[in-house]
């Protein structure tokens, strides 16, 4: 019998829609799906219910809530805001495009594709692309990028593409003049007091980390490193993968979206961050946001059909409906210790069933 480990929650009598959430993520555990679950509840106004159950590895500390967990690509909406952020100040458009802001791609296919084309991932960049297998180095792989053949014209179809973040996150350094890392400090985690967020966990956070893969590649169970391969030969600081952050952080990202981001965004910037742009196609996409699809949705169709959110592959998503002011925090580690276990879109859309 797999041990469930500690369970800390809102220290209140526990309503059925929240003591079936802490079922359902116990039972994920005491399936193998993670060691570690955390998550949050709430609304613009604050959680209604949080906590977290289990341990940070198979074997390992339990999960105190100042644990550190990667986001994965729950980096990329994180980085569109400081795109969005950048373009309320007049630094670049939607518009722009990849040849104007990036003088390495200027004579590729890359260089016409908008800013607005990567954000809604309708570039035509294919996505899930092992590039870090052939190009070890963060040059080799750069210069790759620029000869990653293009599977469709611009606008036509939504393929999500960690690759055009990757381009999105050097943009955004370009018209900036800073590093990514800086940016989102600056432009996030400033304005909404997050200080445990960040790319790259130094030595002394990273006993906090929760392990993710045993990793072939790396030979080693990653822990407080970017488990995303190509982002890690990136340096671990990318616009597709890389943040780390607590569970009252990513809480506190959630509330901000709820109420709008008047915190980071302009109000029209924000509406049309989180808008539909890709409707007539196969996907619905946001700029940087996933929509809610009527098929296939991860959260299922507990949430409403103008809600928003992304989701990481190391098993965390966050999701906002800001027709009822509802957000949904899930952080988990289910790729540890591997990949291969199934059931966590399952269990994704089971916890938010019981988040609505």
């Amino acid at each position: 019998m797999v041990e469930r480990g500690t369970v800390q929650a809102s220290g209140r009598a526990h309503a059925p829609g929240e003591k079936k959430r802490v079922e359902v993520l116990a039972e994920g555990r005491a399936r193998q799906l993670y060691s570690g679950a955390a998550w949050s509840v709430g609304s613009a106004q604050g959680p209604a219910d949080r906590g977290w159950l289990g341990t940070r590895s198979w074997g390992g500390a339990e999960l105190d809530g100042t644990d550190l967990w990667d986001l994965a690509s729950v980096t990329k909406p994180v980085v569109g805001l400081v795109v969005m952020a950048l373009a309320d100040g007049g630094a670049l458009s939607p518009a722009d495009t990849v040849g104007a802001h990036l003088p390495r791609f200027r004579d590729t296919d890359k260089a016409p594709l908008t800013v607005a084309d990567l954000l809604t991932h309708t570039s035509g960049l294919p996505g899930q692309v092992p590039m870090y297998r052939s190009h070890p180095t963060r040059e080799s792989l750069l210069s790759a990028l620029g000869t990653l053949p293009l599977r469709s014209a611009p606008g036509q179809r939504v393929e999500y593409s960690s690759q055009g973040f990757m381009l999105l996150g050097l943009i955004a350094e370009h018209a900036a003049g800073q590093g990514l890392d800086a940016l989102v400090a600056e432009l996030v985690c400033r304005p909404l007091g997050l200080e445990d967020t960040g790319f790259a966990p130094a030595a002394a956070d990273r006993m906090r980390a929760v392990a993710t893969e045993e990793c072939p590649w790396r030979g080693r169970t990653v822990v407080g490193e970017v488990h995303d391969e190509n982002a890690a030969v990136l340096g671990g600081i990318a616009g597709h993968a890389g943040l780390f952050a607590t569970l009252a952080d990513t809480e506190r990202l959630a509330i901000a979206l709820a109420g709008g981001a008047r915190e980071l965004l302009r109000p029209e910037t924000f509406s049309l961050m989180t808008a539909p742009h890709t409707d007539g196609l196969n996907l619905r996409r946001g700029l940087a946001w996933q929509g809610q699809d009527p098929d296939g949705s991860p959260v299922g169709p507990s949430f409403g059909p103008a809600s928003y959110g992304h989701t990481g592959f190391t098993g965390t998503s966050l999701w906002i409906d800001p027709d009822t002011g509802r957000y949904a925090v899930l952080l988990t580690n289910r790729v540890h210790p591997t990949r291969e276990v199934s059931g966590i879109a399952e269990l994704r859309r089971e916890f938010h069933s019981a988040a609505g």
